[in-house]
């Protein structure tokens, strides 16, 4: 990032997509620990946040929007600003009062809460100096627990960023407590180029032809994509979430029958939803139906430079393909097609070489919501994660007193009807599943979870 407090970086198309996102409600990240800490260590967390910031130049920043232009950029600081705002017992308690009804822990209603307060709404309300692109907040739930919330602008931060992060914060957190050792990481340079300016040359490059033709293909199969049944298209919506939790023996069983048949777990998250979801179409079965899966690939690796997991920013692309379903597929073969659609696609830069027309397609309908199906905003069925994350730190997070934790985004601007944010935790699989509420309400959403998980239990010890 630059250095001087008055130079802006203008914000690349993907990132300013982001920002028209977040302001229909769609990219809000979210980074949500329940922790067996009492909240009145204020001190250690904002040490801890100033060490972050140090490393990440990124946290710094500022969005700034110009109304005559219509555009973002980033605005770079030097003073890392620490801001954490404290929510004693009585301000949670009022907070977990008013969703009484719902009958969900605290844990989770913290999270659904945090997922809907956008600070990025009305870019027109943004003061000179900028907006800030990470808030955090403490939820007290008693004298010796507490919820630690971070929440990011997604422009800022893909879901690496938010692993990686995750990662260095309880690093530096079992370091204050007398254990372990953190090694500051070094990022010049972080922030200061979108993904677009990093594709390496070539490798993104399209005739105008190509684009146009690939522009109206998107388009035309948009239209004859198959939703699940929307329940209120008219009320205000905020994202929810829902956990698919498998044990470490079921999670095993479906990871040797994806290394088995050589194709990734996204592959049969993807069957596993597009089946859960023909089911509850009625009288649909052996009737072919065409659902949207979108495959999210960190590029990182593949830019030019290349770059580590430790630079911040959004640097994921998206690959959409299109899959046919009868409600007769063998699980196996419907999960290798999936996979192998997205690996073609990716072996053929489409996670390059479409990414200005998934853009492009994605703020068209920010606009016109009338151009998706009920003005529901859907683009696909469902989002999954190309890789999933693997975490093997629960004896560093029982030492610090993590008890749990979860990380994903808003959906309920523009995006899937539902979103996996997959984690193998010690080998057990735990998925964070977000949906826009009320198109899709929470028990419609619990059936449909509750379904995949029963077929990737059924399939998994038929292995």
């Amino acid at each position: 990032m630059p250095t001087s407090t008055n130079h802006a970086r203008p914000l690349c198309n993907t990132e300013q997509n982001w920002c028209r996102a977040v302001s229909s409600g769609t990219g809000i990240t979210v980074l949500a620990l329940h922790m067996s800490k009492p909240p009145s260590k204020i001190t250690l967390l904002e040490n801890i946040l100033k060490k972050l910031h140090k490393s990440h130049p990124l946290l710094n920043s500022k969005l700034h929007y110009n109304p005559t232009t219509k555009n973002f950029s980033f605005l770079a600081s030097t003073t890392p600003k620490i801001d954490i705002k404290l929510h004693d017992l009585a301000s949670t308690s009022h907070l977990l009062q008013t969703k009484e009804k719902t009958k969900l822990p605290p844990f989770h209603i913290i999270l659904e809460h945090e997922l809907n307060t956008n600070k990025w709404s009305d870019p027109n309300s943004f003061e000179s100096s900028g907006i800030d692109v990470l808030y955090t907040s403490v939820y007290a739930l008693s004298e010796a627990k507490c919820v630690v919330v971070l929440r990011f602008h997604s422009s800022i931060c893909d879901r690496t960023t938010a692993v990686s992060l995750l990662m260095e914060l309880m690093e530096l957190v079992e370091v204050d407590e007398g254990g372990g050792t953190y090694k500051e990481i070094e990022n010049d340079g972080e922030g200061s180029l979108g993904m677009e300016n990093l594709v390496p040359k070539g490798m993104g490059k399209k005739t105008v032809w190509a684009h146009g033709m690939d522009v109206l293909g998107y388009s035309l199969n948009s239209f004859r994509l198959t939703n699940l049944k929307f329940v209120n298209t008219k009320w205000p919506r905020t994202s929810e979430v829902v956990r698919l939790q498998l044990d470490t023996q079921h999670t095993a069983r479906i990871l040797d029958g994806c290394k088995s048949r050589g194709i990734k777990l996204c592959g049969a998250l993807s069957a596993a939803g597009l089946i859960a979801a023909h089911s509850t179409k009625l009288n649909y079965d052996h009737i072919k139906k065409k659902y949207g899966v979108v495959t999210l690939t960190d590029c990182r690796s593949h830019l030019q430079p290349p770059l580590s997991i430790h630079h911040f920013g959004f640097y994921h692309s998206a690959i959409l393909n299109i899959h046919s379903v009868n409600g007769n597929e063998n699980f196996w073969d419907l999960a290798e097609r999936s996979y192998n659609e997205f690996a073609h696609s990716k072996k053929s830069n489409k996670h390059f070489t479409d990414m200005g027309d998934i853009n492009f397609l994605m703020s068209k309908a920010i606009e016109n919501p009338s151009l998706t199906a009920s003005s529901s905003l859907r683009t696909s069925l469902i989002s999954v994660f190309e890789d999933p994350v693997i975490d093997n730190t629960s004896q560093m997070q029982k030492q610090i007193g993590v008890e749990d934790y979860v990380g994903c985004s808003s959906v309920h601007g523009v995006g899937p009807s539902i979103a996996i944010v997959d984690t193998i935790r010690d080998g057990a699989l735990d998925c964070a599943c977000i949906y826009p509420s009320p198109l899709h309400s929470r028990e419609q959403m619990n059936d449909l979870v509750d379904g995949m998980k029963r077929i990737l239990i059924d399939v998994g010890i038929k292995i």
